[in-house]
């Protein structure tokens, strides 16, 4: 099953969502916004290409 992220645009946005789903009977769980960037960036991981190799120093020259 799919599953979705809704991001309200505030408070009173959130509360009405969060009913809704209650009145409906449809399981939701809230997430922090550091939860939401490490999703992000977990996502932005499994889409880099894991077949080039980088050398040493090409990384530390980066990161001077």
């Amino acid at each position: 099953m799919k599953a979705m992220v809704i991001t309200p645009k505030n408070q009173d946005e959130f509360k009405f969502i969060n009913d809704l789903l209650k009145k409906l009977g449809i399981s939701s769980a809230t997430m922090t916004e550091e939860q939401l960037e490490d999703m992000g960036l977990s996502k932005m991981l499994k889409a880099v290409d894991k077949k080039k190799k980088v050398s040493k120093s090409s990384i530390m020259q980066k990161l001077k």
